[in-house]
């Protein structure tokens, strides 16, 4: 099916904001975090951007191929706000294109491109510098819409309660209820 964006899904241009403070993809209490910020567009589809910084490096001067996947599985991530379900990653398919060096700032889109069941389909696209700059790397995913409990019932206890005392956390959770 054609994904749908939910009615109370951000609006386009809004800053999605990290989901959790320790999220090593979006939250901002991770020093070494990717920080990465994810804004709403049109439709189905989100911006975002990341810097790499030396903390992100594999080869010298170069960003780590895994570290790069987690952008984009991040970005892939927040596609899910638009939708307003909650879903884990299932599938990650990633290509490297071209090597991104430290202190590029990676300009991330990606776009829901179907929904079956509780099947998610996503793309995303990271370009170098500039938002039509060089592509340097693409990836295809497959999110699985869950249930809170997913979490609950395998996270570890103290963070749960962490994250459940943060007003902030419980208000983004809450947000996502429409969809029992």
């Amino acid at each position: 099916m054609a994904p749908v964006r939910h009615p109370d899904a951000p609006a386009p241009g809004e800053l999605l904001g990290a989901h959790y403070d320790q999220c090593f993809g979006c939250g901002g209490g991770q020093p070494h975090g990717l920080h990465l910020e994810a804004r709403a567009g049109e439709g189905v589809r989100i911006t975002a951007e990341f810097t790499v910084r030396p903390a992100h490096q594999g080869a010298p001067g170069l960003a780590h191929g895994g570290v790069l996947a987690s952008a984009l599985d991040e970005t892939l991530g927040s596609l899910n706000w638009l939708l307003r379900t909650i879903a884990v990653t299932g599938r990650l398919e990633t290509d490297f294109v071209r090597p991104v060096p430290l202190g590029t700032v990676l300009y991330l889109e990606a776009e829901v491109t179907a929904v079956a069941g509780r099947k998610i389909y996503s793309s995303a696209t990271g370009r170098i510098g500039a938002p039509d700059g060089p592509v340097a790397v693409r990836a295809d995913a497959l999110f699985i819409e869950v249930k809170v409990d997913h979490f609950v019932d395998n996270g570890r206890q103290e963070e749960i309660r962490a994250a459940m005392d943060d007003p902030d956390t419980v208000r983004r959770a809450r947000a996502f209820e429409v969809n029992p």
